[in-house]
């Protein structure tokens, strides 16, 4: 059984981390996202900067949609390119899985400001013009990648934690008194399905039913948190032996957890949804690790791998 993460780390040395999780994780290697490098490598900043055709700069409350972009976000591109050319030199022999993470449509579209006011959200056309610009901007990369690093398998893990809010109208306005129209459906899967695919993930870590809508979107493979995840989309799930990888980690307690823990957690969540083991079945964590001590990060990642064997071996026992 495979195990990976979802990606961000602490610290800011991006050659270090990238070495280290080309350790712990050889087989599904996420690129490290580093928040504390600062401005632009926050998750909505860092997706921002692969876009093109868009302009964004960086106000008090955040990232806005704006005619020209300013100093932060040219950082911001210029250090994803930095990144890549990183990875390109130090991941020439990689022939596994490495797995990017970008910021969804709707989470951006809730964090993003609109250069009028309140959020990208609230104007329709913008935020169709941006999750179709991220769209191209997704396969832009994937082609970047496949060139850089002719050996490796791309998979590229779609970051929503904005899905649930945004679909049952929980996302609040500007002045904080009143709160979005909900978004149909239909709507989140249109913008959605050109991200989708048989090297794609899913990932969400909020409560709530959304695994039905990666599916509508053709996402092949979802990242759940086994703590919050709705138990009978992801029995369904399973029985369509759909790549998932299932966020055994607490990442939200920044407290490592052994191995039995994480085995016992594993072994509950998927005799509860009487899946056996497949393929495409992976642990993880169950969001990212920024927030972490950096000594604690690979020793946690070896417990996941040690977990991962030992769920494996007593699922074949039965």
């Amino acid at each position: 059984m495979r195990v990976t993460a979802a990606g961000s780390l602490p610290g800011d040395d991006f050659r270090g981390a990238l070495a280290a999780m080309s350790e712990a994780l050889p087989d599904v290697l996420p690129l490290p996202e580093l928040p504390a490098r600062g401005v632009g490598s926050d998750m909505i900043g860092r997706t921002l900067a692969m876009v093109d055709g868009l302009e964004f700069d960086l106000q008090p409350a955040g990232w806005r949609l704006a005619a020209h972009g300013d100093a932060a976000y040219r950082r911001a591109r210029g250090g994803w390119r930095r990144d890549l050319d990183d990875a390109e030199e130090l991941l020439q022999d990689f022939d596994g899985v490495l797995k990017v993470a970008l910021t969804g449509p709707w989470t951006l579209a809730s964090g993003v400001e609109r250069p009028a006011g309140d959020r990208l959200l609230a104007d329709h056309g913008a935020r169709r013009e941006l999750a179709q610009a991220l769209a191209e901007a997704a396969a832009v990369l994937r082609a970047d990648l496949a060139r850089r690093l002719p050996r490796a398998t791309v998979w590229v893990q779609v970051d929503e934690p904005g899905l649930i809010a945004v679909g049952s109208g929980a996302v609040p306005t500007a002045s904080g008194f009143s709160r979005h129209r909900s978004v149909d459906e239909a709507e989140l899967v249109e913008a959605l399905r050109p991200l989708g695919g048989e090297t794609s993930l899913l990932h969400c870590c909020a409560p709530g039913r959304w695994l039905g809508v990666a599916s509508r979107a053709r996402f092949h493979g979802v990242a759940v948190d086994a703590a919050l995840v709705d138990l009978d989309e992801l029995a369904q799930w399973c029985d369509e032996r759909r790549r998932l990888v299932l966020g055994v980690v607490d990442t939200a307690s920044r407290t490592r957890q052994g191995v039995d823990e994480l085995v016992r957690t594993a072994l509950r969540i998927l005799r509860q949804v009487g899946t056996e083991v497949y393929d495409d079945l992976l642990l993880g964590t169950a969001c990212g690790l920024a927030g972490w001590r950096l000594g604690d990060v690979v020793p946690q990642l070896d417990a996941l791998t040690r977990a991962a064997a030992l769920v494996e071996e007593s699922l074949a026992r039965g």
